[in-house]
């Protein structure tokens, strides 16, 4: 597969996604801080936070939504459509890297009409001149880069506006986001390409995933991490991939594990595990996982080793962004494009041409 071929590796990536996977330790830090400084109008107090984003933006909200289930009695919801939900009572949090996903727009103006108090979060476009006409908060920050590239941004401003309104207590937040950089970097010693592939996990587990239909399982707060850990398959090696979520996959998925017979010989069930988890969830995991491999079909996991939750996300998103580089350069192909993805918004914007 190549991945120690550092010249292969520059020149697969034509568009530097490396340095962005590099650099995510610093930009979570970085947005932690600019939410923090950032002017926030007096609002409502907050009964109900609705965070309305697509792709890499709405990651952060469903990363937000797992610890607010820890640490907050605020629900927090992550919509993921056009529009929004019937409710009539709650702070929309409209959140869009290029400010232009009709999907987020569609949940702006949604808002405006019911009257809801909104908060916008792009690096400028409609979204921006939206929220401008409208009177609404907007938060804006500086990336011209893929919005997968910029979760550490769509979590930490969050992060950040969320403390401010009273749903997270800042001192605890602050030093446990300060604790997960640290972390995040103590672990990329390891990950780095000029690491060989023996001494690199990163690099050994992209090697189990190379020509398999990957399903990535994970339990509590870890269940956004396997889906980021899906979409980055899919975005950056270009290769379709799953999610399950248990203890809800205990319920259906495990008895999917006979058919079709020659399903074992393509597939690769990867469990994300951490110890601060529900005791029942990591039984869970444990069975499941030998169930897998009892019905011959090909497992692994990665068990995050942090001293808190957050600790355990981040250096698991982490982990996955690296992976997924090196997938696809086990699959020769550049991490940062995704025609497909242009393609269909091409085709949103001139229906009629088609």
């Amino acid at each position: 597969m190549h991945l120690d071929d550092l010249n292969l590796i520059r020149s697969l990536d034509t568009q530097d996604m490396l340095s962005h996977i590099n650099a995510l330790p610093d930009q979570l830090a970085a947005a932690w801080k600019l939410g923090l400084e950032l002017p926030l109008p007096e609002l409502p107090p907050v009964k109900h936070v609705v965070i309305a984003g697509m792709g890499g933006s709405a990651i952060g909200g469903d990363l937000a939504q797992a610890y607010a289930h820890l640490k907050s009695r605020i629900p927090l919801t992550v919509w993921r459509d056009y529009g929004l939900p019937g409710w009539q009572d709650a702070l929309v949090i409209c959140s869009s890297h290029s400010g232009n996903t009709e999907e987020t727009l569609s949940a702006f103006d949604q808002a405006v009409e019911y009257g809801l108090p909104v908060l916008a979060i792009c690096t400028g476009g409609k979204l921006a001149e939206k929220a401008r006409q409208a009177g609404a908060a907007l938060w804006t920050f500086e990336d011209d880069f893929q919005p997968r590239a910029a979760v550490g941004y769509s979590f930490g401003l969050l992060m950040a506006a969320l403390t401010r309104l009273g749903l997270f207590d800042r001192e605890e937040t602050g030093q446990q986001i300060a604790n997960a950089v640290a972390a995040m970097k103590a672990q990329q010693a390891d990950l780095l390409p000029e690491v060989p592939a023996p001494n690199n996990p990163a690099k050994r587990l992209a090697g189990q995933m190379v020509n398999r239909w990957v399903t990535i399982f994970a339990s509590g707060f870890l269940a956004p991490v396997a889906r980021r850990w899906k979409t980055q398959i899919n975005e950056n090696a270009k290769a379709l991939a799953t999610f399950e979520i248990l203890p809800e996959a205990d319920h259906n998925t495990l008895q999917g594990a006979l058919y079709p017979e020659d399903n074992a010989n393509h597939s690769l069930a990867f469990f994300i595990t951490s110890k601060h988890n529900h005791t029942r969830n990591q039984m869970r995991e444990e069975y499941t996982r030998k169930t897998f491999m009892l019905e011959a079909i090909s497992t692994d996991f990665y068990r995050v080793s942090g001293r808190s939750p957050m600790e355990d996300m981040w250096t698991a998103i982490h982990m996955g962004d690296y992976l997924t580089y090196y997938l696809a350069i086990a699959y020769q192909v550049d991490p940062t494009p995704v025609p497909m993805l242009v393609n269909l918004k091409n085709y949103l914007a001139n229906p009629e041409e088609k």
